[in-house]
Protein backbone atom coordinates (compact mmCIF):
# COMPACT_ATOMS: atom_id res chain seq x y z
CA UNK A 1 0.00 0.00 0.00
CA UNK A 2 1.61 3.76 -0.87
CA UNK A 3 -1.07 5.86 0.36
CA UNK A 4 -2.65 6.67 3.64
CA UNK A 5 -5.14 9.84 4.12
CA UNK A 6 -6.87 11.23 7.37
CA UNK A 7 -10.48 11.62 7.39
CA UNK A 8 -12.25 12.30 10.28
CA UNK A 9 -9.35 11.55 12.81
CA UNK A 10 -9.14 8.25 11.23
CA UNK A 11 -6.55 6.77 8.62
CA UNK A 12 -8.51 5.67 5.32
CA UNK A 13 -5.51 3.24 4.64
CA UNK A 14 -5.81 2.13 0.69
CA UNK A 15 -5.96 -1.41 0.62
CA UNK A 16 -7.00 -4.53 -0.95
CA UNK A 17 -9.65 -6.26 0.89
CA UNK A 18 -9.16 -9.93 1.33
CA UNK A 19 -11.01 -12.89 3.28
CA UNK A 20 -9.25 -15.31 5.42
CA UNK A 21 -9.60 -18.75 2.87
CA UNK A 22 -12.91 -20.63 4.04
CA UNK A 23 -15.37 -22.72 2.84
CA UNK A 24 -17.76 -22.57 5.70
CA UNK A 25 -21.43 -21.57 4.83
CA UNK A 26 -22.13 -18.04 5.99
CA UNK A 27 -24.30 -18.23 9.19
CA UNK A 28 -27.31 -16.52 7.93
CA UNK A 29 -30.65 -18.10 7.04
CA UNK A 30 -32.69 -17.55 3.57
CA UNK A 31 -36.00 -16.90 3.15
CA UNK A 32 -36.85 -19.90 2.71
CA UNK A 33 -34.89 -21.44 6.15
CA UNK A 34 -32.30 -22.10 4.77
CA UNK A 35 -28.68 -21.21 4.68
CA UNK A 36 -27.02 -18.71 2.27
CA UNK A 37 -23.67 -20.85 1.08
CA UNK A 38 -20.55 -18.62 0.00
CA UNK A 39 -18.33 -21.81 -1.07
CA UNK A 40 -19.45 -21.26 -4.57
CA UNK A 41 -18.69 -17.62 -5.32
CA UNK A 42 -15.22 -18.07 -2.78
CA UNK A 43 -14.11 -20.54 -5.63
CA UNK A 44 -15.45 -18.61 -8.61
CA UNK A 45 -13.79 -14.93 -7.58
CA UNK A 46 -10.14 -16.38 -6.08
CA UNK A 47 -9.46 -17.68 -9.69
CA UNK A 48 -10.78 -14.02 -11.20
CA UNK A 49 -8.40 -12.01 -8.39
CA UNK A 50 -5.33 -11.27 -9.55
CA UNK A 51 -1.99 -10.16 -7.55
CA UNK A 52 -0.86 -7.07 -9.12
CA UNK A 53 3.33 -6.20 -7.70
CA UNK A 54 4.06 -3.08 -9.37
CA UNK A 55 7.53 -1.05 -9.22
CA UNK A 56 8.69 2.64 -9.44
CA UNK A 57 10.90 4.71 -8.69
CA UNK A 58 10.93 7.96 -5.82
CA UNK A 59 13.31 10.73 -5.38
CA UNK A 60 14.74 10.44 -1.53
CA UNK A 61 12.18 12.94 0.03
CA UNK A 62 15.15 14.59 1.85
CA UNK A 63 16.12 16.29 -1.18
CA UNK A 64 12.76 17.04 -2.35
CA UNK A 65 11.99 18.63 0.94
CA UNK A 66 15.02 20.76 0.91
CA UNK A 67 16.09 21.38 -2.38
CA UNK A 68 13.19 20.31 -5.13
CA UNK A 69 14.43 18.61 -8.10
CA UNK A 70 14.78 21.57 -10.15
CA UNK A 71 16.39 23.49 -7.26
CA UNK A 72 19.27 20.89 -7.00
CA UNK A 73 19.74 20.73 -10.66
CA UNK A 74 20.40 24.46 -11.02
CA UNK A 75 22.95 23.68 -8.78
CA UNK A 76 24.63 20.53 -9.17
CA UNK A 77 24.12 19.95 -12.32
CA UNK A 78 22.34 16.74 -12.08
CA UNK A 79 18.92 15.21 -10.54
CA UNK A 80 18.94 13.32 -6.97
CA UNK A 81 19.26 9.95 -7.07
CA UNK A 82 16.01 7.56 -7.96
CA UNK A 83 15.84 4.77 -6.08
CA UNK A 84 13.63 1.69 -6.76
CA UNK A 85 10.54 0.45 -4.51
CA UNK A 86 7.96 -1.69 -5.09
CA UNK A 87 4.63 -2.22 -4.14
CA UNK A 88 1.64 -4.49 -4.09
CA UNK A 89 -2.31 -5.12 -4.31
CA UNK A 90 -5.06 -6.68 -6.12
CA UNK A 91 -7.09 -6.26 -9.19
CA UNK A 92 -10.36 -8.54 -10.75
CA UNK A 93 -10.53 -9.52 -14.38
CA UNK A 94 -13.28 -8.79 -15.91
CA UNK A 95 -13.07 -10.13 -19.14
CA UNK A 96 -11.66 -13.33 -21.22
CA UNK A 97 -9.42 -11.59 -23.08
CA UNK A 98 -7.33 -10.16 -20.17
CA UNK A 99 -8.58 -6.95 -19.17
CA UNK A 100 -7.93 -6.34 -15.33
CA UNK A 101 -9.94 -3.48 -13.00
CA UNK A 102 -7.66 -1.95 -10.53
CA UNK A 103 -7.52 0.87 -7.96
CA UNK A 104 -5.47 3.58 -9.56
CA UNK A 105 -3.49 4.08 -6.23
CA UNK A 106 -1.94 0.60 -7.12
CA UNK A 107 -0.56 1.16 -10.09
CA UNK A 108 0.32 4.82 -9.69
CA UNK A 109 3.69 5.63 -11.30
CA UNK A 110 4.61 2.41 -12.22
CA UNK A 111 7.38 1.72 -14.70
CA UNK A 112 6.56 -1.51 -14.53
CA UNK A 113 3.39 -3.82 -14.10
CA UNK A 114 3.37 -7.53 -12.79
CA UNK A 115 0.35 -9.75 -13.23
CA UNK A 116 -0.06 -13.14 -11.39
CA UNK A 117 -2.76 -15.43 -11.68
CA UNK A 118 -4.55 -17.72 -8.91
CA UNK A 119 -2.62 -20.63 -10.56
CA UNK A 120 0.43 -18.80 -10.57
CA UNK A 121 0.77 -17.58 -14.36
CA UNK A 122 3.01 -14.40 -14.98
CA UNK A 123 2.52 -11.32 -17.45
CA UNK A 124 3.33 -8.02 -17.77
CA UNK A 125 0.96 -5.92 -17.14
CA UNK A 126 -0.27 -2.55 -19.80
CA UNK A 127 -1.83 0.43 -18.28
CA UNK A 128 -4.55 0.89 -20.80
CA UNK A 129 -6.13 3.90 -18.89
CA UNK A 130 -6.90 6.01 -15.44
CA UNK A 131 -9.37 7.77 -13.53
CA UNK A 132 -7.80 9.00 -10.62
CA UNK A 133 -10.54 11.11 -9.35
CA UNK A 134 -12.37 7.45 -8.77
CA UNK A 135 -9.09 5.69 -8.14
CA UNK A 136 -9.52 3.37 -10.95
CA UNK A 137 -7.11 1.45 -13.40
CA UNK A 138 -7.90 -0.76 -16.50
CA UNK A 139 -4.83 -3.19 -17.40
CA UNK A 140 -4.41 -5.77 -20.01
CA UNK A 141 -2.71 -8.77 -19.96
CA UNK A 142 -1.76 -10.87 -23.24
CA UNK A 143 -3.71 -13.99 -22.37
CA UNK A 144 -7.12 -15.88 -23.16
CA UNK A 145 -9.84 -17.76 -22.01
CA UNK A 146 -9.08 -16.67 -18.28
CA UNK A 147 -11.91 -16.70 -15.19
CA UNK A 148 -13.57 -13.71 -14.71
CA UNK A 149 -15.71 -11.89 -12.79
CA UNK A 150 -19.37 -10.52 -14.15
CA UNK A 151 -21.06 -7.79 -13.07
CA UNK A 152 -24.07 -7.85 -10.67
CA UNK A 153 -26.35 -4.46 -10.58
CA UNK A 154 -24.82 -2.61 -7.29
CA UNK A 155 -28.35 -0.54 -6.82
CA UNK A 156 -29.91 -4.28 -6.12
CA UNK A 157 -27.26 -4.50 -3.32
CA UNK A 158 -29.48 -4.71 -0.19
CA UNK A 159 -27.95 -3.33 3.64
CA UNK A 160 -27.77 -5.97 5.32
CA UNK A 161 -26.83 -8.86 2.41
CA UNK A 162 -24.08 -11.10 2.71
CA UNK A 163 -20.37 -10.16 0.68
CA UNK A 164 -17.09 -11.45 0.22
CA UNK A 165 -13.85 -9.46 -0.57
CA UNK A 166 -11.32 -11.41 -2.11
CA UNK A 167 -7.22 -10.02 -2.58
CA UNK A 168 -3.57 -10.23 -1.07
CA UNK A 169 -3.61 -8.63 1.97
CA UNK A 170 0.09 -8.67 3.95
CA UNK A 171 1.11 -11.05 0.77
CA UNK A 172 -1.06 -13.89 1.78
CA UNK A 173 -2.46 -14.48 -2.25
CA UNK A 174 -6.16 -15.57 -2.69
CA UNK A 175 -7.49 -14.50 0.71
CA UNK A 176 -11.37 -14.51 1.20
CA UNK A 177 -13.16 -12.68 3.71
CA UNK A 178 -17.28 -12.88 4.81
CA UNK A 179 -19.33 -10.24 5.94
CA UNK A 180 -22.34 -7.87 5.22
CA UNK A 181 -23.33 -4.54 3.35
CA UNK A 182 -23.44 -1.59 6.24
CA UNK A 183 -24.53 1.11 4.21
CA UNK A 184 -24.58 2.27 0.72
CA UNK A 185 -23.82 5.52 -0.83
CA UNK A 186 -21.60 6.55 1.74
CA UNK A 187 -19.71 9.81 0.84
CA UNK A 188 -15.47 9.91 1.72
CA UNK A 189 -12.81 12.09 0.20
CA UNK A 190 -9.84 10.21 0.43
CA UNK A 191 -6.42 11.73 -0.63
CA UNK A 192 -4.07 9.64 -2.97
CA UNK A 193 -0.53 10.88 -3.13
CA UNK A 194 -1.22 13.18 -5.90
CA UNK A 195 -4.87 13.52 -6.39
CA UNK A 196 -8.28 13.78 -4.04
CA UNK A 197 -10.87 11.28 -4.62
CA UNK A 198 -14.55 12.20 -3.49
CA UNK A 199 -16.41 9.02 -4.49
CA UNK A 200 -19.70 6.91 -2.60
CA UNK A 201 -18.90 4.11 -1.37
CA UNK A 202 -20.50 0.70 -0.70
CA UNK A 203 -19.52 0.13 2.99
CA UNK A 204 -18.97 -3.37 4.67
CA UNK A 205 -17.62 -4.92 7.89
CA UNK A 206 -15.69 -7.56 5.41
CA UNK A 207 -11.94 -8.00 6.69
CA UNK A 208 -10.09 -5.76 5.24
CA UNK A 209 -5.97 -5.27 4.87
CA UNK A 210 -3.27 -3.69 3.05
CA UNK A 211 -2.56 -4.91 0.13
CA UNK A 212 -6.32 -5.83 -0.62
CA UNK A 213 -6.75 -2.75 -3.05
CA UNK A 214 -8.46 -3.46 -6.00
CA UNK A 215 -9.69 -7.03 -4.91
CA UNK A 216 -13.15 -7.86 -5.23
CA UNK A 217 -16.25 -7.56 -3.56
CA UNK A 218 -18.83 -10.25 -4.60
CA UNK A 219 -22.25 -11.52 -3.55
CA UNK A 220 -23.41 -14.67 -2.56
CA UNK A 221 -23.53 -15.27 -6.53
CA UNK A 222 -19.92 -14.81 -6.97
CA UNK A 223 -21.02 -11.27 -9.08
CA UNK A 224 -18.62 -8.33 -8.38
CA UNK A 225 -20.49 -5.90 -6.66
CA UNK A 226 -17.57 -3.55 -5.84
CA UNK A 227 -14.11 -2.97 -5.96
CA UNK A 228 -12.62 -2.73 -2.47
CA UNK A 229 -10.44 0.40 -2.09
CA UNK A 230 -9.90 1.97 1.16
CA UNK A 231 -10.26 1.11 5.08
CA UNK A 232 -11.24 3.15 8.46
CA UNK A 233 -8.60 2.98 10.58
CA UNK A 234 -6.45 4.55 13.32
CA UNK A 235 -3.47 2.35 12.91
CA UNK A 236 -3.46 1.14 9.39
CA UNK A 237 -5.33 -2.14 10.18
CA UNK A 238 -8.38 -3.46 9.76
CA UNK A 239 -11.06 -2.15 12.90
CA UNK A 240 -14.49 -2.74 11.73
CA UNK A 241 -14.97 -0.89 8.44
CA UNK A 242 -13.71 -1.00 4.69
CA UNK A 243 -15.20 0.79 1.52
CA UNK A 244 -15.48 0.08 -2.20
CA UNK A 245 -16.40 1.44 -5.07
CA UNK A 246 -19.64 0.23 -6.63
CA UNK A 247 -20.13 -1.98 -9.33
CA UNK A 248 -21.82 0.16 -11.62
CA UNK A 249 -19.52 2.77 -11.45
CA UNK A 250 -17.06 0.44 -12.16
CA UNK A 251 -18.32 -1.04 -15.14
CA UNK A 252 -19.06 2.13 -16.55
CA UNK A 253 -15.10 3.59 -15.85
CA UNK A 254 -14.42 0.37 -17.34
CA UNK A 255 -16.25 0.97 -20.50
CA UNK A 256 -15.07 4.08 -20.82
CA UNK A 257 -11.17 3.82 -20.42
CA UNK A 258 -11.15 0.63 -22.91
CA UNK A 259 -12.84 2.60 -25.62
CA UNK A 260 -11.79 5.86 -25.55
CA UNK A 261 -9.06 5.89 -22.93
CA UNK A 262 -10.67 8.85 -21.08
CA UNK A 263 -13.89 9.05 -18.86
CA UNK A 264 -16.09 10.42 -20.12
CA UNK A 265 -18.36 12.17 -17.24
CA UNK A 266 -21.75 13.80 -17.40
CA UNK A 267 -23.00 16.33 -15.37
CA UNK A 268 -26.30 18.08 -14.86
CA UNK A 269 -24.64 21.52 -14.76
CA UNK A 270 -26.48 22.25 -10.57
CA UNK A 271 -24.95 23.02 -7.40
CA UNK A 272 -26.99 21.02 -4.67
CA UNK A 273 -27.22 21.17 -0.48
CA UNK A 274 -28.16 18.11 1.32
CA UNK A 275 -32.04 18.87 3.11
CA UNK A 276 -31.87 18.59 6.62
CA UNK A 277 -34.51 20.08 9.16
CA UNK A 278 -33.22 23.54 9.64
CA UNK A 279 -33.17 23.62 6.20
CA UNK A 280 -36.71 22.60 5.12
CA UNK A 281 -37.86 24.84 7.79
CA UNK A 282 -36.02 27.67 6.59
CA UNK A 283 -36.94 27.26 3.12
CA UNK A 284 -41.06 26.40 3.55
CA UNK A 285 -39.87 22.36 2.74
CA UNK A 286 -43.19 19.96 3.20
CA UNK A 287 -40.52 17.01 3.84
CA UNK A 288 -37.19 16.13 4.84
CA UNK A 289 -35.71 14.52 1.29
CA UNK A 290 -34.29 14.99 -1.49
CA UNK A 291 -31.97 17.61 -2.22
CA UNK A 292 -32.05 21.18 -2.60
CA UNK A 293 -31.02 23.09 -6.27
CA UNK A 294 -28.59 26.31 -4.47
CA UNK A 295 -27.67 27.18 -7.90
CA UNK A 296 -27.84 26.11 -11.82
CA UNK A 297 -25.03 26.63 -13.96
CA UNK A 298 -25.57 28.91 -17.41
CA UNK A 299 -25.81 26.83 -20.85
CA UNK A 300 -26.17 23.55 -18.27
CA UNK A 301 -28.06 20.28 -19.05
CA UNK A 302 -30.19 21.70 -16.50
CA UNK A 303 -30.50 25.47 -17.32
CA UNK A 304 -30.98 24.08 -20.72
CA UNK A 305 -34.32 22.54 -18.92
CA UNK A 306 -35.68 25.04 -17.31
CA UNK A 307 -34.51 24.15 -13.40
CA UNK A 308 -34.48 26.86 -10.79
CA UNK A 309 -32.76 27.43 -7.74
CA UNK A 310 -34.92 26.67 -5.05
CA UNK A 311 -35.93 23.64 -6.81
CA UNK A 312 -35.82 19.77 -4.60
CA UNK A 313 -34.59 17.06 -6.74
CA UNK A 314 -36.21 13.38 -5.42
CA UNK A 315 -35.20 11.42 -7.90
CA UNK A 316 -32.90 10.83 -10.92
CA UNK A 317 -33.81 7.80 -13.26
CA UNK A 318 -36.33 6.38 -10.42
CA UNK A 319 -33.73 6.57 -7.80
CA UNK A 320 -34.25 8.17 -4.45
CA UNK A 321 -31.86 10.97 -4.32
CA UNK A 322 -31.43 12.75 -0.45
CA UNK A 323 -27.73 13.60 -0.76
CA UNK A 324 -24.78 14.45 -2.35
CA UNK A 325 -23.05 11.19 -2.70
CA UNK A 326 -26.33 9.43 -3.90
CA UNK A 327 -26.56 12.39 -7.03
CA UNK A 328 -22.90 11.37 -7.80
CA UNK A 329 -23.49 7.86 -7.49
CA UNK A 330 -26.35 8.09 -10.26
CA UNK A 331 -24.39 10.70 -12.17
CA UNK A 332 -21.34 8.63 -12.27
CA UNK A 333 -23.12 5.77 -14.40
CA UNK A 334 -24.25 8.17 -17.17
CA UNK A 335 -22.43 9.14 -20.03
CA UNK A 336 -23.16 13.16 -22.18
CA UNK A 337 -25.83 12.19 -24.28
CA UNK A 338 -28.18 9.97 -22.01
CA UNK A 339 -31.26 11.04 -21.33
CA UNK A 340 -32.10 10.66 -17.63
CA UNK A 341 -35.75 11.33 -15.74
CA UNK A 342 -35.79 13.84 -13.29
CA UNK A 343 -38.42 14.20 -10.99
CA UNK A 344 -38.29 18.02 -9.00
CA UNK A 345 -40.81 19.39 -6.19
CA UNK A 346 -41.33 23.25 -7.11
CA UNK A 347 -43.25 25.14 -4.69
CA UNK A 348 -45.09 21.95 -3.86
CA UNK A 349 -45.92 21.08 -7.40
CA UNK A 350 -44.71 17.75 -8.37
CA UNK A 351 -42.81 18.01 -12.00
CA UNK A 352 -40.74 15.20 -14.35
CA UNK A 353 -38.21 16.45 -16.46
CA UNK A 354 -36.37 14.45 -19.60
CA UNK A 355 -32.75 15.96 -19.60
CA UNK A 356 -29.84 15.08 -21.66
CA UNK A 357 -26.52 15.42 -19.33
CA UNK A 358 -23.86 17.28 -21.19
CA UNK A 359 -20.13 16.59 -20.45
CA UNK A 360 -18.00 19.56 -18.56
CA UNK A 361 -17.73 21.47 -22.06
CA UNK A 362 -21.38 21.75 -22.20
CA UNK A 363 -21.57 19.33 -25.32
CA UNK A 364 -22.37 15.56 -26.13
CA UNK A 365 -19.13 15.09 -27.69
CA UNK A 366 -16.12 12.35 -26.49
CA UNK A 367 -13.53 13.86 -25.24
CA UNK A 368 -10.27 11.92 -25.34
CA UNK A 369 -6.63 12.53 -24.13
Amino acid sequence: MKVKTIFNALIFSLIVLVNCPNTLVAQTASKGGGYVDLTVAAEKSVNAVVYIKTEFTQKNSAWDDFFGGTIWEHFFGSAPSMYPVQAAGSGVIVSPDGYIITNNHVVEDAVKTTITLNDKREYNGTIIGTDPSADLALIKIEADNLPYLTFANSDSVKIGEWVLAVGNPMNLTSTVTAGIISAKARQLDINSRQHKTEETYLQTDAAVNSGNSGGALVNASGKLVGINTAIASGNGYYTGYSFAIPSNIVKKIYFDLKEYGKVQQAYLGISIAEINARLAEEYGLEDVKGVYVADVQEDGAAAKNDFQEGDVITHIDKMPVNSLAEVRGVLKTKSPGDKVQVNIVRNREKITKNVTLLNIEGTTDIIRN
